[in-house]
């Protein structure tokens, strides 16, 4: 059989029939008037696997990469028309009505705007056992783990594994669909800082969610020209017709599921789930495991990390950093509601942190998302007041229970019901307290714009970034672990992150109160071996002329013997944060301790706190809770770092032993 390209296709338009309309209901283009679809002759069609009809968007204009990647993907996948997103407002209209038609997204009158999402209840979050990075080399993806079994910082698959897992998947998977060309930016538009890539997907749910989430459309395609780009490809693997019926008519293929990374091709290709995590594919798999490698090799930092101003009564600004598990706190600190008058916190970005050196040696940051996509359970008008007007408008939810009067609802929203308002939950049932589970899913989300929110800072959008002076690790840790510390040094810094350990979330498979080692919060992320990754950070101090940001470690989550919070937290929060502002100026007090500097005697300000804070025991160091920790972190590098891990991070370790034996 002689393969007519998509390229030389259009050098037989003239041999094809114009239409401006088509009556295949897998088309719709009726949502995009005036614009032609090419329909090959009989004939040609026979002969030519890769005809197909091109519903918005002008091929011939982009570049040959580009058209290649398209090209060989629609070969692969035998969808039945292609759209190449342009961003715009109509376009936007247009893929929700089609959503709305196709049953995945329910309109909420409540608000403006507003859609709910149920999916399939195999399909709620990230999936980590089926998220692999394929490299020809082990090694360079993960570290070998001592002893037998799979290590748990990250998951390796071999091309040649990978290329049967591809055949397996992919030949024929869009048959019946549209692919969607979704041509996204990773940051400001034209910044040095930001990334570009290129999304191919069956999903209509991901191009308006990647319309959130990233910056989407021609003005993408213009600053890419013939410039390198992201491959990403993603099908939900739910070839029309169905051979089964969908649920909650969400397509997926949970028994396939695959997310892969090939670093080398610059590629991301996932298969068999719609959920953010595996679909949207600029969010971790670029943003963190690919960036984090291209990091590596351009000698800057992709990190799992928001990013926030924080301005003092006098005027005086600072950028944070800071990474914290999932479900974790993140989204609340990088919208702090500030309790203390006359600090004000504005926000860059919730989830991720790129940051470079610019030339006077500060280490610059930008946020290369466009939009929040936070977890739903917990956030309240007490715990983020922002991130609630934020979510009010223009905003997917996805596996939230909906109210009878087109509202949404979620456990911890700390909102009452009115009077005969009833709900239906994640699952489309009708449901009460009684029914003894969640209304909402643990891991559901919202999905907003990040312009909305009320305190998005001026800079968030500055093509050269904001200069962060002080970067924070944090977890879950309701025992041992104090409010705040200050590392000793940069070095120290790293171990701190490496050794990073809390509570399992639901953002992922893991359940329960288990504590999990999660260093720099990154642990289901790395797009490289763990130990070249601390190396890398070990690296950052040799930079030319580098103004070091100052690395602190926070628990807000410490608890007393009888399970109290012993920390007040939320707007409080700017307190830890005032401190650690004056220790960057040099103002503020701290003394030595076996785990770092801790606020000195009347330091961390306390005043007005409406409940005493018992300051002894939420700083108290055990000696036993800390001999156990050291003999945890050892084990932990031994067993999953093990050959990898870089002296200087063993040479840490033995100092935090010493000091934990002189604790008294």
């Amino acid at each position: 059989m002689i393969r007519t390209s998509l390229t030389s296709l259009r050098s037989h338009a003239s041999t094809g029939t114009l239409k401006d309309s088509c009556e295949d209901p897998c088309c719709f283009s009726h949502h995009h008037p005036l614009i032609f679809i090419i329909i090959m002759p009989p004939q040609l069609q026979s002969q030519n696997q890769s005809a197909i009809r091109v519903v918005q968007g002008d091929l011939s204009s982009l570049s040959s990469s580009l058209r290649e990647f398209i090209e060989s993907s629609v070969k692969l996948c035998q969808p039945d028309a292609l759209h190449i997103c342009d961003g715009s407002d109509e376009e936007n209209r247009a893929i929700l009505a089609l959503l709305v038609e196709q049953g995945v997204i329910r309109n909420l009158p409540k608000y403006k705007n507003c859609w709910l999402a149920r999916t399939d209840p195999r399909d709620v979050a990230r999936v980590e056992s089926k998220t692999v990075i394929v490299t020809q080399d082990q090694r360079d993806a993960i570290p070998s783990p001592r002893g037998c079994g799979a290590g748990q910082l990250g998951r390796w698959m071999s091309k040649e594994e990978w290329d049967k897992a591809m055949n397996l998947r992919f030949p024929g998977c869009m048959k019946g669909r549209i692919m969607y060309v979704i041509p996204y930016s990773m940051g400001p538009v034209g910044s040095p800082l930001s990334k570009i890539g290129v999304e191919l997907t069956d999903s209509p749910y991901v191009v308006a969610s990647m319309r959130i989430m990233t910056r989407i459309g021609k003005s993408v395609l213009s600053v890419l020209g013939n410039g390198e780009f992201v491959q990403c490809l993603h099908s939900v693997g739910c070839p029309l017709p169905l051979k089964k019926p969908l649920v909650n008519n969400w397509p997926c293929n949970p028994d396939l599921t695959l997310i892969a990374h090939i670093p080398d091709q610059r590629k991301i290709v996932s298969f068999g789930s719609g959920y953010g995590g595996n679909s949207l594919l600029g969010k971790k798999c670029f943003a963190l495991r690919i960036a984090s490698r291209m990091a590596k090799e351009e000698g800057w930092l992709a990190e799992h990390m928001l990013i926030l101003g924080i301005t003092n009564p006098a005027g005086q600004k600072k950028y944070f950093a800071a990474a914290f598990p999932s479900a974790c706190g993140k989204t609340n600190l990088a919208m702090l509601k500030p309790s203390l008058p006359g600090w004000k916190v504005e926000c860059v970005g919730d989830d991720i942190a790129w940051m470079k050196f610019d030339k006077e040696g500060n280490l610059r940051a930008i946020n290369p998302e466009n939009g929040f996509f936070g977890v739903a359970p917990g956030t309240s008008t007490k715990t983020n007041p922002n991130a609630m007007e934020t979510i009010s408008q223009n905003t997917i939810f996805t596996n939230v229970a909906e109210t009878s009067d087109g509202g949404v609802y979620w456990e911890g929203m700390d909102e009452d019901l009115s009077e005969g308002v009833t709900l239906k939950s994640w699952k489309n049932k009708p449901w009460t307290p009684e029914d003894g589970e969640p209304s909402a899913h643990p891991n559901s989300r919202f999905c907003t714009p990040a312009r909305q929110c009320p305190i998005i800072d001026p800079q968030w959008e500055s093509p050269e970034g904001v200069p962060i002076e002080a970067i924070i690790f944090g977890g879950r840790r309701p025992q041992g672990v104090p409010l705040v510390y200050e590392a000793f040094s940069w070095a120290h810094g790293v171990f701190v992150g490496a050794a990073m350990r809390s509570e399992a979330t639901a953002a992922a498979e893991h359940k329960g109160k288990v504590i999990m080692h999660d260093p720099f919060a990154m642990r289901p992320f790395f797009g490289y071996n763990f130990g070249r990754y601390l190396a890398h950070w070990l690296s950052m101090e040799e930079h030319p002329n580098a103004k070091l940001p100052k690395i602190f470690h926070v628990n807000w989550f410490r608890k007393s013997s009888s399970g109290r919070f012993l920390w007040p937290g939320y707007g409080e929060n700017i307190r830890v944060l005032q401190w650690m502002f004056g220790r960057i100026n040099g103002e503020t007090g701290a003394m030595p301790s076996a785990v770092g500097y801790v606020p000195a005697c009347d330091s961390l300000n306390l005043s007005g706190l409406t409940d005493a804070v018992d300051q002894r025991e939420l700083f108290d160091l055990s000696a036993e809770f800390w001999t156990e920790e050291v003999q945890e972190i050892k084990a932990y590098f031994e067993r999953e770092v093990n050959d990898d891990l870089p002296a200087e991070m063993e040479r840490q370790l033995e100092l935090l032993a010493q000091r934990v034996r002189r604790i008294s």
